[in-house]
């Protein structure tokens, strides 16, 4: 399966899941939840400019553009890093608003039905994507790919998290874990972003895409 195609599914599972995530957390008063409908829409926008990034970086050279795009997918890696780190954030603020001023109810069977269904899903994009590793002779695309690939695993591991957090409070209602296992989520993905960013950032230095000072 060619890279284009991997996208494609993947971005047809995030798509999927959007509307029965945001639905689902708004009627469960769950933030985890709604962080997972949140970072499937990222994922979204940054499948859309990774196959993009494939176009432009297979397009025939012309007079203006002698090289092609050599470093468009690269560049798609950059971007979607800045959407795991933005989406970081957006999940942190809210979790620690939450903890602060106390969480309020959260439904746990909705949050474990769901949450499961979305990580087994997600995990079925992981092992699609991984399907490209051997593919390394070009280390941007490569690049771009474990961008996804990291957004998916995040997916996969943050609703296998929020799921895991829906049992207990049905078990317990310990509703506080709703937001603290938010915020764990943010922090692992900052985490992962920071590490792709540095690839990244290297990668684009030895191809001297970057502007000039002369």
């Amino acid at each position: 399966m060619s890279r284009a195609a991997r996208l494609w599914t993947v971005l047809g599972l995030n798509l999927g899941f959007v509307a029965v995530l945001a639905i689902t957390g708004i009627a469960a008063h769950s933030l985890g939840v709604l962080a997972e409908g949140v970072d499937y829409l990222a994922d979204t926008a940054a499948i859309g400019v990774s196959l993009w990034a494939i176009w432009l970086s297979e397009r025939p050279v012309s007079r203006t553009r002698p090289n092609g795009y050599p470093q468009a997918t690269t560049w798609a890696a950059l971007v979607n890093s800045g959407w795991l780190l933005t989406l970081a954030a957006f999940v942190a603020a809210g979790a620690i608003a939450r903890l602060v001023r106390g969480a309020g109810q959260v439904h746990g069977i909705p949050v474990l039905v769901v949450s499961a269904v979305a990580a087994a899903t997600m995990l079925a994009g992981v092992a699609i994507l991984r399907g490209d590793e051997a593919d390394d002779d070009d280390e941007g695309g490569a690049l771009n790919m474990r961008a996804v690939l990291l957004d998916t695993c995040a997916d996969a591991a943050a609703a296998g998290a929020v799921a895991i957090t829906g049992a207990i409070i049905i078990a317990s209602s310990a509703f506080w874990l709703d937001p603290a296992v938010a915020l764990l989520i943010a922090v692992a993905v900052a985490v992962q972003a920071v590490m792709l960013l540095r690839r990244v950032t290297a990668n684009l230095r030895r191809g001297s895409v970057f502007p000039s000072r002369h």
